[in-house]
């Protein structure tokens, strides 16, 4: 099926390219068709606006500086800039999208909302705007990320938000997706579902890459403030699902001048048999209410993802990225969980800034491309390190250093 011309809209049913749509179990069809029929008007209606741009100041404190790192541009020998969305409450991106969605569910009389986590940023997120407009929350986790994710876990439980282990599978973001899904079917009149990613059935990832599309507005007029010129010549992001990606790259998605670097976890390495680097190794597929490029068997059944990052640990990629990643528009590299780690402490010794461990996959990408001095890269720094801490210790005790 052939996408928009423009590589930021899909189509009416939801598809970039040859990705999207909606499959869904019978029980979802109303939910979702509501969705697709309202999220539009809604989400354009000027009292929504007022709200979430008010919110997103006064709340969650954008604008997000965009930083120049002059250590860390001279290391590389060129201009970096940081995006610097580990500055939003709650400590990263994530917070965007629930804003949105929740003044969504609001309008669509849905009192109870649910999610799914992986590294727990988009749990506590969610959490956060369920105490904030009093309503009821579930918080699907795997069983895996609930024990290495500890202090997020805590702090979704002490904003009022009950957590559910997801103990199938292997106990990630994917098995947690899983959960979540199963709760909509059964409760779907009262219900709303806060995906955290720009995955599941449209128009889920249309949705949320809007929400998150203020990353990537920011960024012009802040680099044209610093620069002159609001066109970087390259938009770095890490990818999961891709929610900050796709708010990284929006307003530059049809601009073919800025080269578009996506940055996925290839685990213990793209061959290992440990990984989540899914354009490396996927194929077409339908998982999780949407036709994308996932890793699976000769059969079809899901290949288990690994990343030693909690919110990349997923098997597929959302369908803005796989369009992107077929067509070219977008070059996607993989860093390894070591490589990673490397860049995380390489960073906070250089500039004073702790990344998340999903943001380092983004940082140890740096040296795959051919960059010169007079280049201007920004980089998403999707989410502060605090949660990771206990990983970044582990590592320090191994290392000595």
């Amino acid at each position: 099926m052939q996408g928009n011309s423009s590589f930021r809209l899909p189509t009416a049913q939801g598809y970039y390219g040859d990705f999207g749509g909606a499959y869904i179990p019978e029980m979802l069809y109303p939910n979702v068709e509501e969705l697709q029929l309202r999220y539009l008007e809604i989400l354009d209606e000027p009292g929504f606006q007022r709200a979430f741009r008010d919110l997103l100041r006064d709340y969650v404190g954008r604008p997000t500086p965009l930083y120049f790192a002059k250590r860390l541009s001279q290391r590389f020998q060129t201009n970096i800039y940081l995006k610097r969305e580990d500055l939003c409450h709650t400590g990263a991106h994530k917070i965007n999208n629930t804003i949105g969605q929740i003044l969504l569910a609001q309008r669509l009389g849905k009192q109870r909302i649910i999610a799914e986590t992986g590294a727990g940023q988009h749990g506590v997120a969610t959490a956060t705007v369920c105490a904030l407009m009093g309503l009821s929350c579930i918080v699907y986790m795997g069983e895996k990320d609930i024990e290495r994710q500890a202090p997020n876990v805590a702090r979704m439980r002490m904003l009022g938000a009950k957590v559910i282990p997801a103990t199938s599978g292997s106990k990630t973001l994917k098995d947690a997706t899983n959960e979540a899904i199963r709760d909509w079917i059964n409760n779907p009149t009262d219900t709303h579902y806060i995906i955290g990613s720009v995955v599941g059935p449209h128009p889920y990832p249309d949705m949320v890459a809007r929400l998150q599309s203020v990353i990537s507005e920011e960024t012009r007029w802040q680099l044209k403030e610093k620069t002159g010129s609001e066109l970087p010549t390259h938009v770095v992001a890490c990818v999961g699902g891709g929610s900050n990606a796709a708010g990284a790259f929006y307003h530059f998605l049809d601009e073919p001048g800025v080269e578009l670097v996506a940055v996925e976890a290839a685990g213990l390495g793209i061959n290992s048999g440990m990984t989540a680097a899914t354009t490396a190794l996927g194929r077409p597929g339908i998982l999780h209410g949407s036709k994308s490029l996932l890793m699976q068997t000769d059969d079809g059944q899901v290949v288990e993802p690994h990343s030693i990052s909690a919110g990349l640990d997923y098997p597929g990629i959302g369908p803005l990225h796989a369009n992107l990643f077929k067509s070219g528009r977008g070059k996607f590299l993989s860093a390894t969980d070591e490589e990673a780690i490397r860049s995380a402490f390489e960073v906070a010794k250089l500039e004073g800034i702790i990344p998340a461990l999903e943001t380092a996959h983004a940082f140890a990408a740096i040296d795959q491309l051919s960059l010169t001095e007079s280049d201007q890269v920004v980089i998403c720094l999707s989410g502060r390190g605090d949660k990771d801490l206990a990983t970044y210790m582990k590592q320090m005790d191994m290392t000595g250093s």
